[in-house]
């Protein structure tokens, strides 16, 4: 067999795998290899900002120091650090591992490159303060029925960083739309983000056949638990009825007692049936704006 000078896909897995092994002993071992590794990141993550002069002052840094960076002539400081991490998003890890090695899953859609800076982490963090877990009911006016509202219960909770939300369509509305009254078509699910006022909540049903965006705001007054806001749907103009409505949350907690009585009562519903403080926050009189 003539040798052509060419590895083997797993010759060059093996000899990668070392390579990586040998970098890993250096970081902890060699400040020089540690400051490389810093450097070539920090070259890496800025390598999609058009001047590093701008890139500078946006980060708050001066332009010598921080060339010295990039060419691994030194680290910064903690706080330094902390500020460089928090602008690109990522962790200490960068003085240790390759950035490669830290970049999320490409699952994870909202952590893309792409996206860095505009979702990510930032807005996708939202503090139980802001918006605790737990159930809320809900009310706002039917999109097909100006006479009739929709009254229904979600389950917010968190999980790996995310805040989600679940709940089901009633019954009654989807049978008003000739639609499957199944659990598995009346289940939607979304994902809850930061917004400056409040939080915004992008719901989809199963196989995203039907979206909504949501937005909600505290309400000022001494309610703590009663969010305002409205609700809009995905669908074409000329579709007939309404494409945005008024929208109202309670946080019952996690008490199961008053989540199965908002449960029970869930479904298209005349006003009588609103409590009169929502109905107050809908402005029923007020058209959308």
């Amino acid at each position: 067999m003539r040798y052509t000078g060419r590895q083997s896909p797993g010759t060059r897995q093996v000899l990668d795998n070392k390579t990586r092994k040998n970098v890993s002993k250096q970081r902890t071992d060699d400040p020089a290899a540690l400051r490389s590794i810093f450097g070539r990141n920090l070259r890496l993550l800025s390598a999609q900002y058009p001047s590093v002069a701008g890139l500078c002052r946006e980060l708050g840094i001066n332009r010598t120091q921080f060339n010295r960076y990039l060419s691994g002539e030194s680290f910064p400081r903690p706080d330094v650090l902390h500020q460089i991490c928090q602008f690109f998003d990522a962790d200490a890890r960068i003085l240790l591992e390759p950035v490669e090695e830290l970049r999320p899953n490409a699952h994870d859609l909202l952590n893309h490159p792409f996206l860095q800076g505009f979702f990510g982490a930032a807005p996708t963090s939202v503090p139980e303060d802001t918006f605790p877990d737990g159930f809320y009911s809900f009310v706002r006016r039917s999109f097909i029925d100006d006479d009739r509202f929709v009254l229904g219960l979600v389950h917010v909770k968190r999980d790996a960083g995310y805040t989600f939300l679940r709940g089901y369509e009633p019954r009654g509305a989807m049978q008003n739309q000739g639609l499957s009254t199944a659990s598995q078509s009346r289940e939607f699910r979304g994902l809850i983000m930061r917004q400056e006022e409040g939080v915004m909540a992008i719901v989809t049903h199963r196989n995203s056949l039907a979206c909504s965006f949501n937005f909600l705001t505290p309400e000022t007054s001494f309610q703590s638990n009663i969010w305002e806001g409205y609700a809009t749907r995905t669908v074409r103009e000329k579709v007939t009825g309404r494409r945005a409505a008024r929208m109202v949350y309670e946080h019952l907690g996690h008490d199961l007692g008053r989540a199965r009585d908002v449960s029970r009562k869930a479904g298209l519903v005349t006003l009588e049936h609103v409590p009169p403080f929502h109905a107050r926050l809908l402005r029923l009189d007020e058209n959308f704006r």
